[in-house]
Parts: structure tokens; C-alpha cells; sequence
């Protein structure tokens, strides 16, 4: 049959309609800043929007639903450490990054891979990292119709990275950060104005903080921030850091590696007052009297810095902890609202930094609207709203008091865990943690390659009391929580207990849902307004990231990635080892009834292998060696050498380990692995000690596996004296010997 004249007009007109609804498809799936500010079903930053408020406009799952919830799928990574990223959706594919510098793009209606990235960063680059060779997340854009859409990342050894979002392919890379410093990048980099910012990390160590420009086409440099001075005897490199100057003291910053103030984790834009924002670290070393003999607030350590996108020149700062001495880092997620506040709507910017108080900050000016506690604090009785700073405590100053019993920890009331903010409800959702530490002072510090250089003695961190009364203050005093915070009112609105720390990061909806997951691998979805558990999965791993949420075929996925790691996870174990496997996965959710195997942890004992020693253990050398371990060995290994499934538990070692520990731990016979030789800072007789304290603490697993009724007795007795030490923190400085 011929086709008439006509009906080939009315052909040739339907394509060109099909063609230019299609060009206007491909034009609004330009992923910039447009997109960024209206993602619409899409997840296209690191908190969703610019805002970084991590709260979804998405209601096809909501609290009258959320029950139907089930496990579509999920994809296993070939990694097992830490899992901290948020995933990127556009498009139909998640984009993920995992431990040690790899990037997967998932299909995400079926979980099928479509590539995958390694960045191949050398396993001994583990050793300039603070908490694991984990990643927060990648980046996406694509700058016009006429370029391509690339995927961007930071790898553990201070590269940023530009991938080829539909192949995998690198299209360029840069050394961010110094290769023969003790940097690190573990956070996800963010784009505004075509130009992708990030950090780097590595305060413990001791590096001089900053943030970078890249333009996204070539990757060349547009303009650094550095967050602290330099060398005080040779020229700043900005006006900024010439004001800061004068709030330091000596010339003991710059010679123990730089200062800190690494901005490793929040960096927020603000697209109408073209502002962008940088939350920064700790000092370093944390000992402030060792950093700055003199005093000083030592800025721009711990605070909110506002900075000009366009040329990275200095706008307002505001210090959440003036002169840092407790790895206090202001890092944390930044949060952008518009909120009343006295019958007026206020533009703010609002963080719950490791410190324990919640800020509120008008976001144009830097005002301190307010700031309330939100954590267990005692290092500061509140903050003077005359003077925006923190009244320290008796207990703040650890090195002129000798030692004090100090909330929160360095762990931080609030960590890297995101926090979000819900429009309905005017909540924000916090993943709270409550974990005290034992700060002490050393008397000097010399800086080390690969070595935390922190100035405090962290064999004093740990408990120097009876396995049973440190298990019992370990059991009052360490928790955590999901907190619903009213920012308005400052005060908890609602609270949910979680009887271990370093739970999940949380996602808000308008279908009047939180979602969280916790370090046992639950993942819960709770009502916005009452805190009330509605769904949960139980899942064979922690789930610690921030969970996201996106719509495809006209249904709502939730995604969350997960894997134990972290600090808290590395530092922090059991009395008795399981046989825990720490599978890193993303798992993705939907309505329905999938019928998925179901992922279930072993938690089966561990079976701790008879070792027979040559010589008999000398009571002094364990002592020397439980003092070396704590402090080169615990934040990897954990304290009192209690490992939490992410790296060997050095109490269950084997024949052939003990036989080769020396070959290990100086000779570095296990680098490929991420275990360097500490041949520079420890001697064969210092690893011969640090071994025999190991060999004590793996007899005495076995006298652990069941309490006598004395040892019950014990327990409770030193467990209601810690519950009251929470209460009247004096209390417990003055018996943590005998308690701790």
C-alpha cells in the first residue's frame, strides 16, 4: 500500500514533534545546577539538592505503607571494610563508590553492574588514614548538552577523579594532595559552577588543611582555601590567613605536619547567595598545648567558613570549638533551611558538629542565632551568645588538670553519619552517639610519617580496670540514639535508643518517613512526627550510610549501602569474637513481596586456636607493651585489642601469625595488604613487648566467656556507679582507676 502525500506530512510532522520533545528530554536531563536545585525524582548530589537536606518530596512509600516494603535486590561488592557512601542516582543507574577507591554504576531496576572502576590505590596508603580506606560518595555532572556526563571522586591517595559516567573510562585525574604528606581523601567531592571542589583528610597525622577547585572539562586547578596558617616566618597565601595568624602562638603547628583544619567530610553551595560553605577538622595535634603553646583560638580550626565560589576568597567564619583540644571537628553535615524563628523567616545553616551542640546560623552573615546542646556534653557548661563561644568546664583542660573524664569522645556526639532535615515536621534527624573518653596530655609530640601524632597519651583512652568493670562502664556509658531536633525550640522532639554506637545516617520524606540503619544491620523506617518503629530488614552487616530514595517507572525505590567500618567500628569491640563476615552490599527496596533469600549474619563463637609460647610472660614488658599497642596499634586493632570484624582480632592469632609477628609488624611481609612495617618508629625489642601483652590478653579470652557470680556482682556494682558518673561526670573522674 502507497502512502498518500498527506499522510507523509503528517508522518514527517510527528517526528519532528517526537524530535523536538526528545531534544527537550535530553535538555532537562542535563545534570548542573539547575538539576542540582530541582532533582525531581533523582538523587543528583551528595544530600540530594544543593541544600544537602537529604529529604525526599517522594510519597508512594509512606507511613500508612512502608509495612509492604521488601528487598528487590541487592548487589555484593568484592570488598569487605567500611561502606560510608551515598549513592547517586540519574537516569537509571546508581553510582556507587566502596573501600579502597572503587566505583560501580549499577543498573538500578535490576541491580546488574554496567562497570566498574578501580582506582588500584597502593594497600600501604592505609597507613595515612585515620579510619579505614573508605569513600563518602561521587559526584555527578555534565556541563552542556555538547559535553560529557562524568562521574567524579577522590581516591584514598589523594587523586580527584573524572570518569566517563556511561563507560567507566577515565577522562582525567589529579594528585590533589602532597604524595609524600600523611593526607588522605575520603569524602565525596561537590560541583557548582562547573568546578569540582574537594578536600582531604589526615588531622590525626598532621596536615595542613585546604579545599581545591578543578574545573570538570580539564581538571586544571581554579583556586585553593588553606583553613590554617602557614609557616609564620614566610608570606600567607591569603588575607584570610594573615587575620588568622595572630590567634596562633609559637611555631610548633607547622613543624608537627601543618595544623589541621581538613575539610574531609560537609561542603555545602547556596546557589542564590552564591556562597558556598566548608565545614573544618581538628587541630593537629589535638593537644592544644603542644599545637600553640601560647593560647589562641587558632582559626580556622573547628568552624563554618564561608567562602566565594567564584575565586575561594574568605566572606565569614564562625569557631563552633575555639582552640580545639578534643578532635572536636566541625566537618559534619551542613544542613540549609529556611526556618521562623520570632515571627521571622530566617535563611540559615545549621550543623550538630562532634562537639555536642546543635547550631543555628543566618547563612548570609554568619550570626549565631543559637546554639543548644543535643549530645552529652561536659566539656562546656553551654555557649555565650554575647560572645558566640563555648564556656569550657573544669574538666576541659586535660593537660592542666592531669587527665579528665571527658563527653563526647573524640568519636564526636554526632559524627560523618548525615543527618537530614524533613519540611513537614521541622525536625532535623540525628544520629546521635554517647561515648565518653579519658583525655591525657603528652608533655611533647614529634611529628611521624604514618603515625597518628595527636599529643595525646591513648593508652590513658582505654580502661585500666578489670575486664568485668570496663565491660560494665562500657555497657552504661556507651549507647547511641536517633534524635528528632527541634532546631526552633532547640530541644529533642522525640528520641529512639540504640543500645551500641555509630548507627546509620537518615533519610526524611514527605511520605512522613525517617529511614536509618544501625550497626547491627537493621534498617528501619520510623514516623517522622512520633518517632514510632514502622518497618524494619535485618540485614548481615552494619548499615551506617545515608540511605537514599528515587523514582523509576513510576515507582519508589529506597537504596542504602552497606559495611562495617569507621572509627567507632575499628576501635571498639567485643569481649568475645564471632564469626562475623563483613559483607559490603547495596541493598535496594521497594512495595512488593520478592521472596530474596533472606541475608543473615554467623554469629557463631569464634574457635581461638592453642598456641604454645617458648617463654613465660614478664608482668613489666606486658605493661610497656599495652602501652606501645595503645598507641600504634589500637586505632586499627581496637582498644585493649578487642577488633571489630573489619581487621584481624590480634587475640585470636594463630600459630604461623605469632611465629612471624616480628616479620609482620616491622618488616612489613603483610604491606600488600594494607599492614606497613613500623620499622621507623618501633624497635624489635618495642614489637617483642607489644607482642607478649597480646600473647597475655589471648590467655585471657577464654576466662571471658562466663561471668562467676562474683564477677556479676562486680558488673552491676561498677555499672550503677558509671550510670551515676554520667549523671556527675566528678564522680566519675574521681574513681575511674578503680572503675575504668
Amino acid at each position: 500500500m502507497k502512502i498518500r502525500p498527506l499522510s507523509n506530512l503528517v508522518i514527517s510532522l510527528s517526528v519532528l514533534i517526537l524530535l523536538s520533545f526528545s531534544s527537550v528530554i535530553n535538555a532537562s536531563l542535563v545534570v548542573n545546577q539547575t538539576a542540582l536545585i530541582n532533582p525531581k525524582g533523582e538523587w543528583l548530589n551528595h544530600g540530594r539538592t544543593y541544600k544537602e537536606q537529604r529529604y525526599s518530596p517522594l510519597t508512594d512509600i509512606n507511613k500508612n505503607n512502608v509495612n509492604e516494603l521488601d528487598l528487590a535486590w541487592s548487589f555484593k561488592f568484592d570488598t569487605a571494610r567500611g561502606m560510608e557512601a551515598t549513592p547517586i542516582l540519574h537516569d537509571g543507574v546508581l553510582y556507587v563508590s566502596t573501600g579502597w577507591s572503587h566505583v560501580h554504576a549499577i543498573d538500578a531496576r535490576s541491580g546488574d553492574e554496567l562497570w566498574h572502576y578501580d582506582a588500584k590505590v597502593p594497600k600501604s596508603q592505609l597507613a595515612k588514614t585515620c579510619c579505614g580506606p573508605v569513600n563518602r560518595g561521587v559526584a555527578i555532572w555534565q556541563k552542556d548538552n555538547s559535553s560529557p556526563l562524568q562521574i567524579f571522586f577522590g581516591s584514598l591517595d589523594g587523586r580527584l577523579i573524572a570518569l566517563d559516567a556511561k563507560t567507566g573510562k577515565e577522562n582525567w585525574s589529579v594528585q590533589s594532595t602532597p604524595t609524600d604528606g600523611n593526607y588522605s581523601i575520603t569524602g565525596a567531592p561537590r560541583i557548582v559552577k562547573d568546578m569540582v571542589i574537594i578536600g582531604n583528610g589526615g588531622g590525626e597525622l598532621g596536615v595542613r588543611g585546604y579545599i581545591t577547585a578543578y574545573d570538570v572539562s580539564s581538571g586544571e586547578m581554579r583556586w585553593r582555601f588553606y583553613t590554617v596558617p602557614g609557616d609564620r616566618n614566610k608570606p600567607q597565601e591569603s588575607e584570610a590567613l594573615k587575620k588568622a595568624l595572630p590567634t596562633w602562638s609559637g611555631e610548633e603547628w607547622y613543624k608537627l605536619g601543618g595544623g589541621g583544619g581538613t575539610v574531609w567530610d560537609s561542603i555545602v553551595f547556596d546557589p542564590e547567595l552564591d556562597i558556598l560553605y566548608i565545614g573544618t577538622g581538628n587541630g593537629s595535634p589535638w593537644n592544644r598545648d603542644l599545637r600553640s603553646p601560647g593560647g589562641g583560638d587558632n582559626l580556622y580550626l573547628s568552624s563554618i567558613v564561608a567562602i566565594n565560589p567564584d575565586n575561594g576568597k574568605y566572606i565569614w567564619h564562625y569557631q563552633t570549638t575555639p582552640a580545639d583540644n578534643w578532635d572536636y571537628t566541625a566537618t559534619q553535615q551542613m544542613i540549609l533551611a529556611e526556618i521562623e524563628i520570632n515571627n521571622e523567616i530566617r535563611s540559615v545553616i545549621m550543623q550538630a558538629p562532634k562537639n555536642g551542640f546543635f547550631y543555628v546560623l543566618d547563612r548570609k552573615t554568619g550570626e549565631l542565632i543559637s546554639a543548644e546542646k543535643f549530645g552529652h556534653v561536659t566539656w562546656a557548661t553551654h555557649v555565650d551568645m554575647e560572645t558566640g563561644k563555648p564556656v569550657e568546664s573544669e574538666f576541659a583542660d586535660y593537660q592542666e588538670n592531669g587527665g579528665s573524664y571527658i563527653w563526647p569522645s573524640p568519636y564526636g556526639a554526632h559524627n560523618w553519619q548525615p543527618m537530614s532535615y524533613s519540611k513537614k515536621t521541622g525536625y532535623i534527624y540525628i544520629p546521635v552517639q554517647t561515648i565518653p573518653a579519658y583525655f591525657s596530655g603528652q608533655k611533647e609530640v614529634s611529628y611521624k610519617v604514618n603515625r597518628w601524632n595527636t599529643g595525646v597519651n591513648l593508652n590513658e583512652s582505654r580502661s585500666p580496670a578489670s575486664w568485668v568493670a570496663a565491660k560494665a562502664s562500657l555497657d552504661a556509658l556507651v549507647y547511641g540514639e536517633l534524635v528528632a531536633w527541634d532546631p526552633i525550640k532547640q530541644e529533642r522532639a522525640w528520641t529512639v535508643r540504640h543500645p551500641k554506637p555509630s548507627n546509620g545516617g537518615t533519610l526524611s520524606t514527605a511520605g512522613d518517613l525517617v529511614f536509618q540503619g544501625t550497626w547491627d544491620g537493621a534498617f528501619a523506617a520510623y514516623d517522622a512526627l512520633s518517632g514510632d518503629q514502622l518497618w524494619q530488614y535485618q540485614s548481615d552487616s552494619a548499615i551506617l550510610a545515608g540511605p537514599i530514595t528515587y523514582e523509576l517507572d513510576g515507582e519508589q525505590y529506597v537504596a542504602v549501602t552497606q559495611g562495617s567500618g569507621g572509627v567507632v567500628m575499628l576501635t571498639i569491640g567485643e569481649e568475645i569474637r564471632k564469626n562475623f563476615v563483613n559483607q559490603n552490599r547495596l541493598l535496594v527496596f521497594k512495595r512488593g513481596d520478592f521472596n530474596l533469600e533472606r541475608l543473615t549474619a554467623n554469629n557463631t563463637m569464634a574457635s581461638l586456636e592453642s598456641v604454645k609460647f617458648e617463654h613465660d610472660l614478664d608482668i613489666a614488658r606486658v605493661k610497656n607493651g599495652e602501652y606501645l599497642y595503645h598507641n600504634n596499634c589500637a586505632s586499627c586493632h581496637g582498644l585493649d585489642a578487642k577488633s571489630n570484624y573489619v581487621v584481624p582480632d590480634l587475640r585470636y592469632m594463630s600459630e604461623e601469625t605469632h611465629d612471624n609477628f616480628a616479620t609482620i609488624v616491622l618488616g612489613g611481609s603483610l604491606t600488600h595488604k594494607g599492614m606497613i612495617g613500623f620499622y621507623e618508629t618501633l624497635s624489635l625489642d618495642d614489637v617483642g613487648m607489644i607482642h607478649d601483652y597480646l600473647r597475655d590478653e589471648q590467655t585471657s579470652v577464654a576466662e571471658k566467656l562466663e561471668m562467676t557470680f562474683s564477677q556479676k556482682v562486680e558488673y552491676w556494682f561498677n555499672y550503677a556507679i558509671s550510670k551515676l558518673g554520667e549523671k556527675f561526670p566528678e564522680i566519675l573522674n574521681a574513681t575511674r582507676d578503680s572503675i575504668m
